[in-house]
């Protein structure tokens, strides 16, 4: 019988974020579908607009999600009964305008924001550019803990590591961001008078902290 030993590492980093990621979300009802559909495409243009005054490129503005589905609310019947009833169909729509960590440009998107007219829920991530180096490091370090615990283990068993047998890995999507402010909304009535088209803004994302684990199975002899 194959004497093995099964180990699980776990990496650890602090990355400091160097983009900001400004999600949007625009909802509403219209008793008509097609309503619905145009009322989203002309708030896209809005938005967009938005993005332009404030230095960006519009096109820089995309869509994460979108849906025009049935909206039910829920009423009382002339017995007294609950029961839901059809109230239109609204659209929903996420989008997302991703940019260099920098305070003075987030100011100036989030004062176009208050001031087109929009019925917005805003949402600032901080997060970095480029994550695939930062995985694959933490991966690293990962498998380098499995590596020092197995060694650790086996010495105080008496016994050698071998080969390698197999690698366990869930190799999921890690999402490596700071939440930094959530459900900031602006609305149609939230003009705000001043002198410079732009929020002072003084944020400072704290450093991401992320995770991982490997397991490791190895040979013994």
């Amino acid at each position: 019988m194959e004497r093995t030993i099964r180990v699980t590492g776990r990496g650890k980093m602090n990355v400091k974020p160097d983009t900001i990621e400004l999600n949007i979300f625009v909802s509403k009802v219209y008793p008509e579908y097609a309503e619905a559909m145009e009322a989203s495409a002309e708030m896209t243009e809005v938005l967009k607009a938005a993005a332009e005054h404030a230095g960006f490129d519009p096109r820089d503005l995309k869509t994460t999600g979108f849906s025009v589905n049935m909206n039910y609310e829920g009423v009382y019947d002339e017995k007294g009964n609950w029961k839901n009833k059809f109230a239109g169909y609204r659209y929903d729509h996420n989008l997302a305008l991703r940019f260099d960590a920098d305070n003075v440009k987030l100011g100036k998107m989030l004062w176009e924001l208050s001031d087109c007219g929009a019925d917005a829920e805003i949402s600032i991530n901080h997060t970095v550019k480029d994550p695939e180096p930062i995985r694959n490091e933490l991966l690293a370090k990962a498998v380098k803990d499995s590596r020092t615990k197995a060694e650790v283990l086996a010495a105080a068993s008496g016994v050698s590591l071998g080969d390698i047998i197999s690698v366990d890995y869930s190799w999921g999507e890690m999402q490596i961001y700071n939440r930094t402010v959530d459900n900031l909304t602006f609305g149609s009535n939230s003009k705000i008078s001043m002198t410079e088209e732009s929020f002072d803004m003084d944020i400072e994302a704290d450093d991401i902290h992320i995770r991982d684990t490997v397991t490791v199975i190895w040979e013994i002899r």
